[in-house]
């Protein structure tokens, strides 16, 4: 994901001679390796001394005139949301039907993001004779830091940055270095609409860039989308910094539980959507499957089965893949060492992970059984392979949900009304669905996490929350007051 992950081989000499900084950002093309885009690296001390001498002015603003740009924006990108969902399908590698939903969804995102601004911060007074006004309003934070993954490279980023930006922030955005030729088409967007240059900002650059942002003094909040250990490495750089608003966004190792249905067809159907769409590269996928094993037999031949049919491909390919590749060659180089890691310890493929072509990161859905592991591995595997678990009552099934770290989604296929409230009671994450998947989340509702999912700053709806904070009043036109007691 993008922001502050960086490799540091333990062999590293310190005798070897380190090779010159990087002037300029290059990404490439997933399904085809061809390079896609290349630019400068952003100046973060000049783009944020920038934001810094603008932002009063655009906090000064009507709130009016501010959600007006915004539906301007939402205008900009449907106007070329053709040529915008082309860009991000050839950058990102996921199918063009994918990547037009995901423009409707950054379109969608304005209106949302103003109705949450009115419910969520609107101005409020309790007016009393005596004790005068008591007034609540609510006041940006300044300029902030938006940090966007590379797997939905405009929708997601938008979740911060629309909020922000109808607040009254300033925004610096760094996209992942994996996609930043869909956040700087992005940032054009909002420029052609009117947000002046330096209120949305564009910030190309790696790891560097982004420890840079996060530590800058000028930067009063970090919105952060991508794995958790940046967001890890984040919240501990800013953890003496109690000032900075910090927001986490982080993944999921998310169960889906399959209980008692009749209705096995529908269930793998949701178990497929949950696990493998946007091949398995989404934060609220379903990394593991949760069986009773009253049900494991005919559940599995139909998910199986379903699986089988799946066609990964290119973006553009006739007919339309359900999934292309993923990232680039290191995440599915990655994800082939998981896959054999847990064949290794005690798992049973029931599909095994495939790899056509070995010069390019497409990967077939996979699927195993890791109920013999001893020690099932709490980690958030970003791709394709789901991991099943058999186990033989209710109770266990929830425990098995609750094993992990990770607090993003949990969803209950299945089941009777009551155990679907049980799971619901104990289910530990910020989503939880019954027959629905894991993935598509409202963004009309929070969206987020606990444990190393989030820090309990939902986004979707919820992020009016904190890209404004409220301020207390109390307000009277005169001076009136008088000691009662404790004089001479």
């Amino acid at each position: 994901m993008s922001g502050l992950t960086t490799e540091h081989p333990a062999n590293e000499s310190k005798a070897l001679p380190r090779a010159p900084m990087a002037v300029e950002l290059v990404s490439f093309e997933p399904a085809t390796g061809a390079e896609m885009w290349r630019g400068p690296l952003g100046d973060v001390d000049e783009q944020v001394a920038r934001a810094s001498r603008a932002w009063p002015a655009w906090a000064a603003q009507p709130l009016s005139t501010r959600m007006e740009l915004l539906r301007r924006f939402a205008n900009e990108v449907r106007k070329d949301a053709e040529a915008f969902a082309t860009l991000i399908a050839r950058e990102t590698g996921k199918p063009m039907w994918e990547a037009n939903v995901e423009v409707e969804s950054v379109i969608a995102k304005v209106e949302l993001s103003i109705r949450a601004y009115a419910e969520r911060t609107a101005q409020r007074r309790l007016d009393s004779a005596l004790q005068g006004t008591m007034a609540l309003r609510h006041k940006p934070h300044g300029v902030v830091a938006v940090l966007g993954p590379f797997n939905y490279p405009a929708h997601l980023p938008c979740g911060h940055i629309v909020p922000a930006l109808i607040a009254g922030n300033a925004v610096i955005f760094k996209p992942s270095e994996k996609v930043p030729a869909s956040g700087e088409f992005l940032a054009r967007c909002f420029h052609k609409a009117g947000v002046p240059a330096a209120i949305m900002q564009f910030c190309a650059g790696g790891p560097a860039e982004g420890q840079k942002l996060v530590a800058h003094e000028g930067v009063n909040g970090v919105l952060f989308t991508g794995s958790a250990h940046t967001g890890i490495t984040i919240n501990r750089r800013l953890a003496a910094r109690p000032d900075k608003l910090v927001t986490l966004e982080m993944g999921g190792n998310n169960p889906i539980v399959v209980w008692d249905t009749p209705k096995i067809t529908d269930a793998a159907a949701i178990v497929v959507q949950s696990a493998f769409a946007s091949a398995g590269q989404r934060c609220t996928a379903a990394r593991r499957l949760i069986v009773k094993d009253t049900m494991i037999e005919p559940l599995l031949a139909e998910v199986k089965s379903l699986a089988d049919r799946i066609i990964f491909g290119a973006p553009f390919d006739s007919p339309a893949p359900f999934m292309g590749p993923v990232i680039d060659n290191a995440a599915a180089d990655g994800l082939t060492e998981s896959f054999l890691y847990l064949l290794s310890h005690g798992g049973r493929a029931i599909k095994h992970l495939v790899r056509p072509d070995e010069a390019l990161p497409f990967l077939s859905p996979a699927i195993i059984d890791v109920t013999a592991m001893a020690e099932k591995p709490d980690v958030e595997l970003f791709g394709p392979i789901l991991q099943v678990i058999r186990v033989s009552d209710f109770d266990e099934a929830i425990a098995e949900a609750n094993a992990t770290r990770y607090g993003l989604v949990a969803a209950l296929v299945g089941g009777t009304p009551q155990e679907y409230n049980r799971f619901w009671g104990h289910a530990r994450a910020g989503i939880v669905n019954w027959n629905r998947p894991t993935i598509g989340p409202s963004h009309a509702a929070p969206v987020g996490g606990t444990g190393l999912s989030g820090n309990h700053r939902p986004s979707g709806f919820y992020a009016a929350d904190y890209c404004a904070y409220p301020v207390a009043s109390g307000e009277m036109e005169q001076p009136r007051a008088a000691i009662g007691v404790g004089l001479r």
